[in-house]
């Protein structure tokens, strides 16, 4: 082999966010919202095997001393860069990214990018700097111009047109919410047809990005979760029974009302059941501050809970940290993911991994997840009569010839198939095996 064959190969990872290792560094917060990302950063940064990484993501506003902490930072060998993008309208291109992305090019002189995610104008920004289709790659986690086309997920049709105080402010109303991601939509289409390599893990995102970009390579590549998901397990005696887990509710996407619906025929059977939901609250409402800043689908979400009598039967739980997500977890006796369309949800993966029962909707990518009736319950999308039935099969103490329930096949079966599909060390060496095929290795 000739030496200049040798030399390590350089991937640049452009990523939605600063990694929680390059913010521990900074001594800046940080989020876990797209945690698998850090599986295969700590996988791929501790084999230092033939693969040179660096890293860049959008920083907000930081401080002369912070931004002189980032330039030449290097976290487990790999050298960190930021680039100044605005998340609070990822729907506005900034062709100002372009000239950043050049100069971050010129410093790691990449091999290939790897852009994960094609949800913010960085993804577009990236692709078009970059210029070279063929040492593209870019990991689909959802697809903004599919979600547009569903975003109302089933609300009444005065539910979506109102427009609350805060909503008018903002200029955040739902119709207005779903034509920002129609023009992410845009930016994204963009982003895949420039790409020459595609990784994905279902059907859905398979079929979404073939009918924008047929001639792409498309690389099947399962996801690695966070670390800690990987220990514990679900025990039916230690969880409090009957309790339903949801862990997103904050726009109509994630069927929290679909769920709310469902609650009056889950308590007939079960009157002690409680619904625990995590993340952003768009319902809190204890004082005058809070009340002015309730959204439209806020409001919606109260009404049903007032009508349906759920003021004691329902707990925000607000921005969870990693441990305190797994401990919710392992503490549930259901973990429901109501979205009317998801790609592979992360926290569907995250359940399974520690044996938690799931019912999901029967959306997007999930079915590819999930053996319905094996490994977990899928439901008829936007169907609270359907999910009602589903939670009660859960709940259900009817054991089989061997003493099983069906929460507990549940939980085997689904721990199995999580632990296979998100197994680090082969989701590792299947990255390296697509950039090898990249760069020609």
């Amino acid at each position: 082999m000739a030496e200049k064959d040798k030399k390590m190969k350089k991937v640049l990872w452009i990523c939605n966010i600063m990694l929680p290792a390059v913010a521990r560094k900074l001594s800046l917060p940080y989020s876990n919202r797209e945690g698998w990302l850090s599986g295969i950063f700590d996988r791929i940064t501790e084999k230092k095997g033939e693969i040179e990484i660096s890293v860049c993501f959008p920083i907000g506003k930081l401080t002369a001393k912070e931004e002189e902490l980032l330039s030449g930072l290097t976290v487990n060998g790999a050298k960190c860069y930021g680039f100044h993008e605005n998340l609070n309208t990822p729907e506005i291109y900034d062709s100002g990214l372009e000239r950043e992305f050049r100069e971050i090019f010129e410093k790691t002189e990449p091999d290939m990018i790897h852009i994960f995610g094609t949800e913010f104008p960085h993804a577009l920004a990236a692709a078009r700097a970059f210029g070279k289709p063929e040492r593209t790659l870019v990991g689909i986690q959802g697809l903004c111009y599919e979600i547009a086309k569903v975003y109302m997920a089933g609300l009444p049709e005065e539910v979506q047109r109102k427009v609350t105080f805060r909503d008018f402010l903002r200029r955040d109303s739902l119709k207005q919410q779903q034509e920002k991601f129609y023009l992410r939509g845009k930016n994204e289409i963009e982003a895949i047809s420039l790409a020459g390599h595609i990784t994905g893990r279902t059907r859905f995102d398979r079929e979404g990005t073939s009918r924008i970009n047929g001639k792409a390579l498309y690389h099947s590549m399962n996801e690695t979760m966070r670390s800690s998901f990987y220990e514990g397990m679900w025990d039916p005696e230690a969880c409090e029974k009957h309790s339903i887990f949801l862990g997103q509710g904050d726009y109509p996407l994630k069927g929290f009302h679909f769920l709310l619906q469902a609650m009056p025929e889950i308590l007939k059977k079960y009157p002690d059941a409680m619904l625990y939901v995590s993340g952003n609250s768009v319902i809190s409402h204890q004082t005058v501050r809070e009340k002015i800043k309730l959204p439209a689908y806020g409001k919606y979400l109260l009404s049903l809970i007032k009508s349906y009598h759920l003021e004691d039967r329902v707990v925000m739980l607000g921005k969870l940290s990693e441990e305190e997500m797994k401990q919710q977890f392992l503490k549930s006796n259901v973990f429901v993911c109501a979205s009317v369309l998801e790609n592979s949800p992360n926290t569907v993966g995250e359940a399974m991994l520690l044996g938690v029962p799931v019912v999901a909707s029967r959306a997007g990518g999930i079915p590819d997840m999930i053996t319905d009736g094996s490994e977990g319950l899928l439901f008829e999308t936007g169907n609270p009569a359907d999910l009602a039935s589903a939670v009660d099969k859960i709940f259900s103490k009817e054991k089989d010839a061997e003493g099983d329930t069906l929460a507990v096949r549940i939980s085997k079966a689904g721990r199995r198939r999580a632990k296979n599909a998100h197994d680090g060390e082969t989701n590792y060496r299947r990255l390296l095996e697509i950039y090898g095929d990249i760069l020609g290795a």
